[in-house]
């Protein structure tokens, strides 16, 4: 089976991430069909499109829209799958759908987003954990001129969009929101919270 214009994936894991295992005791993070914040965002390529131009490879990794795998309710309380559903191992996922993917151990950012690491608030006072629209820029689109990866960057607010990356909490951010390049100033500490 090979899509046109789509690539065809499957979930690497499950469709959720919505389980974690302490102390040896398999937890139940969430049970709600609808939060988006629990859907798996990681897939493996299985086909890719015939018409389609891409650097993507069958096997490779790939970052998603969260609506890919995602299952609802309808307005009459039907649980339906999503539009990108063809069997349950296997979905077809539009180019735009999909943010980065994984290259020999290395992540790479489609063309038109990029990924940046949230970092540590340092004002005393403040309840927020991360400062607000700045980060380190962790994958970057090849389009992105004159800032490198680990450069800081500020961006847009309301750009960015929640991802977990290899254990690494990383925001996707599209290039036509990134505003500047700041310069370091000594205090700055790449945020990790301990859940990811």
């Amino acid at each position: 089976m090979k899509g046109v214009l789509d690539f065809l994936v499957k979930p690497k894991e499950d469709r959720y991430n919505n389980k974690k295992t302490v102390s040896g005791t398999e937890l139940i993070l969430n049970t709600e069909l609808q939060n988006h914040n629990y859907v798996s965002r990681v897939g493996v390529v299985i086909a890719i499109p015939s018409l389609e131009h891409t650097d993507i490879n069958i096997g490779d990794e790939v970052i998603l829209h969260h609506n890919v795998f995602r299952r609802f309710r309808d307005m009459k309380g039907v649980e339906k799958n999503s539009k990108s559903y063809f069997t349950d191992e296997q979905y077809f996922v539009r180019p735009e759908q999909i943010f980065g993917y994984k290259k020999k151990d290395n992540w790479v950012a489609c063309e038109g987003f990029n990924f940046i690491k949230p970092i540590k608030e340092t004002k005393m006072f403040s309840i927020d954990f991360e400062r607000p629209m700045i980060g380190v820029l962790k994958y970057k689109d090849k389009n992105l001129d004159q800032i490198e990866e680990g450069d800081l960057v500020g961006f847009r607010p309301g750009a960015e969009y929640e991802f977990i990356i290899d254990d690494e909490k990383l925001y996707r951010v599209p290039t036509n929101s990134i505003t500047i390049k700041y310069e370091y100033q000594g205090d700055e500490e790449e945020y990790n919270p301990s859940w990811t």
